[in-house]
């Protein structure tokens, strides 16, 4: 299968004006093509610094994309730079003219000379049209012995007839796929036009499918410990991905199709939970919040929650949470029980943190026990409420599904 790699291309992404969302849709969707992305790189407008980023991607890769800087002005210079990483010259392209002054037209507007500039491409580029920007795309085949195969307004991926036409003998080489910044607009071109180019090119029939599974109550390096020979395993591939109190397992399947990946998966996953037990509280999009709350609610009982010092992070976990000043350790508990009871509450969960010495102490109330309990954070002060409210959310969830 080929490999692929993603390049960003704005000054104002590495200056942190805006963020990035482009390479995480891409990757997203190479995945389910079953491509293996390998890097993603950012560069600024550099005309140079851009074409040597993309040689070496062209040297790594089957399939380089890049992103932003095919807009009408000076500062955007992606169509430059490809055209000197594979070593052609920019030419003007009359039918990519048509394009922008189509596209113009639509807003009862002219365009302005300096929109020539998006006319301009790599020399023996397909063009790729641009239905809803300005900009039109471009894809250039570093093999001198593919022909270069203009894409139809009519119709996505004309080129995907001639490729097909070609032998298995034919040498495949990197193509450079040039897509708009503007996240619409390159996720609109990504589905109609490069996807179908794609999988007719590279002859692709594999997908890449990945379910994640959610642990707490352990930390990164101990469930390393109990699947460490899982994360040996080329596929499906298993890795971790530590947040705060809560570590993510990434089990990612190549297969022919999406049964066979389910059933590649469903067998590491019962593996990795038989290993870990409980501490897995749940899967893709499941959250600890709820998975807590669920495993109250199955219990019949009804929740209230008191905070101090957490700016409010416990009650957009738990509706009926009270925010309270200050509030001392030692009268955690006996403010937890006046809570309980003014509310007529089953379960009372409280949680203070201490900046200071980075700690945090909890309290939680059900109708069969009352503890408390005192932890002591070494992480960044920042990640101290987080930390901790998710530490008391495991807790309370852990002691609602005892006995259940």
């Amino acid at each position: 299968m080929p490999s692929a790699e993603i390049i960003t291309i704005g000054t104002e992404i590495l200056l942190g004006e805006i963020v990035d969302t482009n390479t995480r849709y891409i990757a997203r969707v190479l995945r389910g093509m079953g491509v293996d992305l390998f890097r993603t790189i950012t560069i600024g407008d550099n005309v140079e610094r851009i074409a040597e980023s993309i040689r070496n991607s062209m040297s790594r890769a089957e399939i380089v994309i890049t992103t932003g800087g095919l807009g009408p002005t000076i500062d955007d210079p992606t169509r430059e730079a490809v055209a000197r990483a594979a070593g052609v010259e920019l030419e003007f392209r009359e039918d990519l003219w048509e394009q922008v002054v189509e596209s113009i037209s639509r807003y009862g507007r002219k365009p302005s000379e300096n929109q020539k500039r998006q006319a301009y491409a790599p020399k023996g580029a397909l063009g790729i049209k641009n239905p809803v920007g300005t900009a039109p795309c471009f894809i250039v085949e570093s093999s001198p012995d593919r022909p270069a195969v203009q894409l139809r307004d009519d119709q996505a991926v004309e080129v995907a007839s001639a490729v097909e036409l070609r032998t298995q003998q034919v040498r495949r080489e990197s193509v450079v796929i040039s897509l708009p910044g503007v996240p619409n607009e390159m996720e609109h071109i990504l589905h109609e036009s490069v996807i179908p180019y794609l999988q007719k090119r590279f002859n692709l029939n594999e997908l890449i499918k990945i379910k994640i599974l959610h642990c707490a109550g352990l930390g990164e390096g101990m469930i390393d410990e109990k699947i460490a020979d899982l994360e040996t395993l080329s596929n499906p591939t298993v890795g971790l991905a530590a947040h705060t109190g809560v570590v993510d397992i990434r089990i990612a399947a190549k297969a022919k199709d999406e049964t066979q990946a389910d059933e590649m998966i469903a067998k590491i996953e019962h593996d990795v939970r038989a290993r870990l037990g409980d501490v897995v509280f749940g899967a893709d999009e499941e959250t600890l919040e709820n998975v807590a709350l669920k495993a109250v609610a199955s219990r019949g009982w009804s929740l209230i929650g008191l905070e101090s010092d957490l700016n409010g992070l416990l009650a957009l976990k738990l509706p009926r949470t009270t925010s309270v000043s200050s509030l001392q350790s030692s009268n955690l508990l006996d403010s937890l029980r006046a809570a309980r009871a003014e509310s007529n509450a089953d379960v009372a969960l409280g949680v203070i943190v201490n900046i200071d010495d980075r700690s945090a102490d909890m309290a939680l109330i059900t109708p069969v026990f009352e503890k408390t309990h005192h932890v002591t954070y070494g992480g960044p002060p920042r990640s101290l409420p987080m930390w901790s409210v998710n530490l008391a959310l495991d807790w309370m969830r852990r002691r609602a599904m005892e006995n259940a």
